[in-house]
């Protein structure tokens, strides 16, 4: 399969007539704001883009592109840094438009379609005092989330957003369209869950919810990057003494221009913790005031909000458009040494935007078994995450470099594994897929050549097919 394509105008206008969606070509209205993507830098040309209406669309899209030869990107409701979801010159399943989601408040259950976005589903959920694990910006789309983890503020709680999925429904590379779930296909139920794109297009996933909301108590306190040690060592005593209660993200970064702020800090580095409490609202700010007083804040934001706008909290920092370049890697610990070196790449940033985050893991997602789903590395106590994050590009050469950087210097205090939502452009190949798999890849070489042995769908995180005479 190449990328250009040439395809008879009667062959096309044949598959447009079979969808209940739009199928968009070059020079058709809509074309250039259809191939966009949050990810200001991916510019990629499409030959067709099918928006599709329905499972139904989706077939008809997967067997047109096999049977004719083209390469295949797959889009899902948002984001997905790495730009995978617009290919040049072959065919886009667009399921943008599939939104739906209907929830079972009764059942504790909520079935979504895999053009949504997490906002989506927690605006329904919601109305039922219930929600999902799922990310930490609104503008997340479910599907790229969920099949490769899915980290959110629920981790330590309820687990990955794969560890809460029920069911879903998959339309494979020879067009079928199968639940895959703990009764049915349960190699491809157990590959989804961390094994990314490479196995169909999941049209809707299922998931388990939780009584969470409607409001919850969300720390959120800036103190001096000098204090970095001190605030990342208090967050770890309290994951220690109350393991599963919240799951903090550490933050480094720059003290932003704005009025939230006072003026004479304004660019300052910053240590942030942020999570929300997923009980009692009352309860959680009693139980993180301590980390609220760790020492005199620059600004403490924290309060009692509504759970959909804990989700929302960051999502001014993720603008359609702007440039996005993240990478990242598990640790076993934070060492004085990694703490100094993390502030020291932070105070270095060429964007105002950039932070390198510290992710606390455990709890939930670290009690299912490594090779129970696909996805691995679930015991490492900590995930750093260098991203990149700047408007203008002529800015990209250098926030790409202190990126690289960044995550080459501290490399060595990794313990394996990296989290494939953050992978940057993948640009180290199969041994970025040896970490992000871990143990499960071969199973998951084997999985592939079940569902994709032609490996149709390879704009991912790939794993190619297993020879067959291996």
């Amino acid at each position: 399969m190449s990328g250009e394509h040439t395809l008879a105008d009667a062959v096309v206008e044949e598959f447009a007539s079979r969808l209940r969606g739009r199928l968009v070509r070059p020079g058709d209205s809509g074309y250039e704001s259809a191939r966009e993507l949050w990810n200001g830098m991916i510019d990629r040309r499409p030959a067709l883009m099918a928006r599709c209406g329905g499972d139904e669309d989706v077939v008809a899209a997967v067997d047109f592109a096999r049977d004719n030869g083209m390469l295949v990107a797959v889009r899902g409701g948002g984001h997905g840094v790495a730009g995978h979801a617009v290919c040049d010159g072959g065919l886009v399943i667009d399921l943008s438009g599939m939104r739906g989601v209907d929830v079972d408040p009764e059942g504790r259950r909520a079935v979504a379609q895999g053009g949504c976005t997490l906002g989506d589903v927690d605006r329904e959920t919601q109305r039922h005092g219930l929600a999902t694990p799922l990310g930490v910006v609104t503008a997340t789309g479910i599907a790229g989330l969920t099949l490769s983890g899915g980290m959110g503020w629920l981790r330590r709680k309820h687990g990955l957003s794969c560890d809460n999925l029920l069911s879903a429904r998959v339309v494979t590379a020879d067009g079928r369209l199968l639940v895959a779930s703990e009764s049915q296909n349960q190699d491809l139920f157990w590959a989804i869950r961390g094994g990314g794109g490479n196995f169909g297009v999941v049209t809707s996933f299922e998931y388990r919810l939780h009584p969470i909301g409607p409001e919850v108590f969300f720390c959120f306190v800036f103190y001096p990057a000098a204090r970095a040690k001190e605030v990342l060592r208090s967050c770890e005593r309290y994951l220690s003494q109350r393991p599963d209660d919240f799951a903090p993200i550490g933050i480094l970064g720059k003290v932003p221009e704005t009025g939230d702020f006072p003026p004479e800090a304004h660019g300052q580095g910053y240590i942030a913790l942020l999570a929300p409490y997923p009980g009692d609202p009352a309860e959680g700010e009693r139980l993180l005031r301590s980390l609220r007083e760790i020492a005199d804040p620059i600004r403490d934001l924290s309060g009692t909000m509504p759970y959909t706008e804990a989700q929302a909290i960051l999502d001014e920092d993720y603008p359609d458009g702007w440039r996005y370049y993240w990478k990242s890697m598990n640790v076993p610990e934070l060492s004085d040494e990694l703490i100094e070196r993390l502030a020291e790449h932070a105070a270095t940033a060429p964007s105002p935007q950039n932070t390198i985050d510290v992710w606390y893991q455990g709890g939930a997602m670290a009690r299912v078994g490594e090779q129970e789903t696909a996805f691995a590395n679930r015991n490492a106590p900590y995930l750093l995450g260098i991203e990149g994050n700047w408007q203008e590009a002529a800015h990209s050469a250098k926030n790409l470099a202190w990126v690289r950087e960044a995550f080459t210097d501290v490399g060595s205090f990794s313990s394996g594994g990296v989290y494939l939502n953050f992978p940057g452009f993948l640009e180290e190949g199969k041994q970025l897929l040896h970490e992000g798999y871990g143990r499960n890849y071969e199973r998951l070489t084997e999985v592939k050549a079940r569902y994709d042995p032609t490996n149709l769908f390879r704009l991912n995180a790939n794993v190619p097919p297993k020879p067959s005479n291996s």
